[in-house]
């Protein structure tokens, strides 16, 4: 896998079944390395070993209700109360972010009511902190540290 615009993290990896499989610390498992899958996982070492949101506020590709639709979201942070605080969309590497990434990821805020938005290809990243009340985002120059 190509390097990414993250720092360098050290990640479990084999070759089960002629795929390369990658350590999720979140679920606890080996998936399938995809490309969308490194960059995923680049996300969640950088949110707990960087930021310091511990690994029990982070989730992973889990479904969401959006307009009786079934929409996954790639990776949530939690707060202590369940509320989101940051909702992350991850692309390929080889997927320029556009306009219809964060069209999307407006989207997908509508049901989550997430405080902050991170979309990243692994290469280029982009962070948001929303304005719920005037239904605007405002670009940051990163994802705040954890608090409690």
């Amino acid at each position: 896998m190509e390097r990414l615009n993250f720092p360098k993290f050290n990640f479990r990896v084999k070759n089960t079944e002629n795929q390369l499989r990658i350590f999720d610390i979140v679920r606890k498992k080996f998936v399938v390395l995809h490309p969308e899958e490194w960059v995923r996982q680049h996300v969640v070492h950088y949110l707990s070993a960087i930021k310091k949101y511990p690994l029990g506020h982070i989730n992973i590709e889990k479904q969401l209700l959006l307009h009786g639709l079934r929409k996954r979201y790639d990776v949530i942070v939690l707060n202590t109360d369940g509320s989101i605080e940051i909702l992350v969309e991850c692309k390929s590497p080889k997927v320029s972010i556009t306009q219809n990434t964060f069209d999307q990821m407006a989207r997908y805020n509508l049901r989550a009511n997430s405080k902050y938005l991170m979309v990243t290809n692994g290469m280029e990243h982009y962070y948001c902190k929303m304005d719920m009340e005037n239904e605007k985002y405002r670009f940051l120059k990163d994802i705040p540290d954890f608090s409690r």
